[in-house]
């Protein structure tokens, strides 16, 4: 890739630019992961190109400072869909550090308001010293170019929708400038808007793969508390919602709280304002048909079964009317009473068919964390202070068991730990009041024994989960499938920010 800047002729135009940000003393540094990069919206006439956190803060993006992943998230790809990258083996460098991915938002825009039911999002210039790249992946890992600064240099964004699964890359270190222009005509007027993406690619070399002689979980230094926000505050309870909950659509995630010294694992429902922790014993997941979709050819898919096979997948990136299921590591008490890993383990699983969490890197290539076909326990390892998201696969319908446990070590240096069943509905016609709601260690498993998990990593470099080895070859060790996750929130003090009317 050679252009270094890229511009949409306008002369005729009159581009009305976006107000200028609130006097800061230094620009934000956001978190891209689970954010709106790009949030939409129309109020009173006028358009509005926004940065929305996945704590639902909204910012002006003029405001802020994004920082790019220390390291390459790894080299492009010999794959014609990853074309539009460049050079197959040229390292490139990712906005987001990990799971989940950053969308794009138009769920403030009715698609009554808009000519078309759909806004225009156009990549004006990029001032840098290398190329950029915008895409989606779907829920297989296949990309479709949304942005770039040597090619496509326009989008159509259908209004009121949340387009996940967007990837930010870069084929060069250093700073940059990405200016997009936002366009919607609404009767006989054109609405636009305009932000500047400040965006620092540091320069870091690509480690090289760690191997499988050295199977140990590396010590993550304490990760500072995130800085205080509606959902956090929200975290900080220790005492859980009671009554049974069916959950089919939105946003949850399980993860460990302390409470009087002891581990106890519950489900943070962010369905709710605030969120609300609740016990698993109190919450059925239900995987309504919507999840159901084809295995996809290819070899890298075969985990699933076989091209074609039907699996309900609850996806990585967030989609309206499907239940998403995270995990995180953010809860005051443990950001504050705990140091160092998390170890997160799937016992037993109890169904009809056959359960499947994976991740899709940024490149779509699948890194497969539990398998029920495989030995249990099986461990990740995940860092102080991190939210991910993954994907949830089934491959039958069904009611499902899955029996975890989480430990953790104090600050006084005591190992403390917890085991709980999450219920899943998979399937329209699954009753949703089928499961035991014992929340404990109860469920028989489909996967044998094994050998406690041992203490073996999947080998990995860097700070993040999207990160592919420049090989293309991720090890296995000691026959367990751990990650360590350690990716962590970065605290956005330092920019003016209020809270979104409509979350």
């Amino acid at each position: 890739m050679i252009r270094r800047t890229v511009a949409v002729a306008a002369a005729s135009l009159v581009v009305a630019l976006t107000a200028g940000a609130p006097a800061v003393a230094a620009p934000g540094t956001p978190q891209a992961e689970g954010a709106d990069l790009v949030a939409l919206s129309v109020k009173s006439g006028k358009l509005r190109m926004s940065f929305r956190s996945e704590s639902r803060a909204v910012t002006d993006p003029q405001s802020l400072r994004f920082t790019a992943s220390g390291s390459p998230v790894g080299v492009i790809p010999d794959d014609p869909a990853f074309a539009f990258l460049g050079r197959p083996g040229a390292p490139v460098w990712s906005l987001q550090d990990g799971s989940p991915f950053s969308t794009f938002d138009t769920t403030a825009i009715d698609t009554d308001d808009v000519a078309g039911g759909a806004v225009t999002l156009d990549l004006l210039t990029v001032d840098g010293p290398g190329s950029f790249a915008a895409y989606t992946l779907s829920e297989w890992g296949r990309p479709t170019l949304l942005l770039d600064s040597d090619g496509r240099t326009s989008a159509r964004l259908p209004a009121g929708k949340r387009l996940g699964g967007v990837v930010w890359l870069f084929d060069a270190t250093g700073e940059y400038r990405v200016t997009l222009r936002a366009t919607a005509r609404t009767g006989s007027r054109t609405l636009k808007d305009e932000a500047v993406y400040a965006v620092s690619v540091p320069t870091r070399p690509l480690a090289a793969p760690e191997t499988a002689a050295a199977p140990r979980i590396p010590a993550p230094a304490r990760a500072a508390a995130a800085a205080p926000n509606r959902t956090t505050a929200a975290a900080a309870a220790n005492t859980p919602a009671t009554g049974r909950r069916v959950i089919a659509d939105g946003h949850v995630d399980m993860g460990p709280q302390l409470s009087g010294g002891a581990l106890r694992i519950r489900l943070k429902d962010d369905t709710t304002t605030p969120a609300t922790w609740r016990e698993l014993s109190d919450v059925t997941l239900k995987v309504t048909d919507k999840a159901r979709i084809d295995v996809p050819a290819g070899p890298g898919y075969a985990f699933l079964g076989k091209a074609g096979d039907k699996v309900y997948l609850l996806p990585q990136s967030q989609q309206s009317g499907i239940v998403w299921p995270g995990w995180n590591t953010q809860h005051e008490s443990l950001v504050k009473g705990t140091r160092g890993t998390v170890n997160w383990r799937l016992k037993q699983v109890s169904g009809p068919g056959k359960f499947k969490l994976f991740l899709t890197g940024s490149f779509g290539a699948p890194e497969v964390i539990f398998d029920s076909d495989k030995s249990l326990p099986q461990r990740l390892g995940i860092a102080p202070n991190t939210h991910a998201h993954g994907n949830w696969a089934f491959t039958r319908a069904g009611t499902y068991q899955l029996t975890f446990d989480m430990t953790a070590t104090t600050t006084a240096g005591k190992n403390v730990s917890d085991t709980r069943t999450l219920t899943l509905a998979v399937g329209d016609s699954t009753d949703a009041g089928a499961g035991n709601g014992n929340g404990t260690d109860s469920a028989t498993g489909k996967g044998s024994a094994g050998q406690n998990g041992g203490s073996g990593l999947l080998a990995r470099t860097g700070a993040n989960i999207t990160t592919i080895a420049a090989g293309g070859a991720l090890l296995l060790v000691a026959g367990t499938a751990a990650v360590l996750l350690t990716r962590r929130r970065r605290g956005e003090a330092g920019h003016v920010s209020t809270p979104d009317p409509s979350s």
